[in-house]
């Protein structure tokens, strides 16, 4: 695997709102990774997760990236940390609504196969087919003859990826009940988050114990030698996504690219062009001079 020192870049705006909203207490005091700490080494992995994507578009390599977890536990905000410096169209993002009636009448596992990486991208799938192993058994969207039929043919599915040279990796995302509700309320008090609140976390609340043995079915049947679980921690979720990123980037044998470096040629001066009157255009309001008025007010 490839390393070098140094931090690109100055962070993402979500960061900067999590340190003005307070989210950098003492670790003392939340049991939470240093910011400083954090901040630093993600920058360093985000680093090395664009050198691991040259290596995929040029190698032609193929990465398939499984977050699976509890509801709230931190899996959309790490594929964010891990795709934010990353060309969308190398490292995609899949993220399934419900099955339409169509779909429910194919093989289950026919609607993900599309999905799958070709050569030279990264998918990372925001849940998975193991849709099927948890929400759909504990909520009954799916009979038992249904639920024993995927448990069967999930190795077989996974063992011929991996045979067919996908590179396969499966991330449970774990939280304590308290904790999960720690999340759900804080979105119910944050306007700005209170979209991803949905019946379903009710239902997460109350059938907590029901999830529980649906996990620890799948990880009986599923877990196998080709195609193992990982756990990842995620309590804290600054540990949890650097925990994950590390070990995602050490997983895989990939080397640094030398390319040619771009350079920028001299700006050719124009000849027989004079730009409109800006008059013609409609520009869209200043609404940012607004705030330096109101500012100073």
């Amino acid at each position: 695997m490839a390393h070098r020192k140094g931090s690109p870049g100055k962070g993402s705006t979500g960061r900067a709102l999590a340190r003005r909203s307070g989210a950098e207490d003492s670790p003392e005091a939340t049991g939470r990774l240093p910011l400083g700490v954090y901040e630093a080494e993600l920058a360093r992995l985000q680093a090395e997760l664009v050198a691991l994507q040259e290596w995929v578009r040029s190698t032609g390599a193929r990465v398939l990236v499984l977050f699976e977890g509890r509801d709230a536990a931190g899996k959309g905000s790490a594929i964010k940390r891990v795709t934010e410096y990353l060309n969308p169209r190398v490292a995609r993002i899949v993220a399934l609504p419900a099955p339409t009636d169509r779909q429910r009448g194919e093989w289950y596992f026919q609607r993900y196969v599309e999905h799958l990486p070709a050569a030279g991208e990264i998918v990372l799938m925001d849940r998975s087919w193991y849709n099927r192993a948890g929400v759909e058994r504990v909520m009954g969207f799916c009979t038992p003859a249904e639920h024993k039929r995927f448990m069967a043919q999930c190795p077989v599915f996974e063992r011929l990826l991996i045979q067919d040279g996908i590179l396969m990796f499966k991330y449970w995302f774990s939280i304590s009940h308290a904790e999960q509700e720690r999340r759900f309320r804080s979105r119910l008090e944050d306007r700005l988050r209170q979209w991803k609140l949905s019946l379903m976390d009710r239902e997460a609340i109350m059938r907590w114990e029901d999830y529980s043995r649906a996990k620890d079915d799948m990880f009986m049947q599923t877990d196998t030698a080709e195609s193992p679980w990982f756990v990842v921690e995620a309590e804290d979720k600054r540990r949890a996504r650097i925990n994950m990123i590390a070990h995602l980037l050490s997983g895989i044998d990939y080397t640094e690219v030398r390319t040619e470096p771009v350079t920028l040629p001299e700006r050719p001066r124009a000849v027989n062009y004079t730009r409109p009157p800006r008059e013609l255009y409609r520009y869209v309001p200043d609404h940012a001079a607004l705030l330096l008025k109101h500012g100073e007010e």
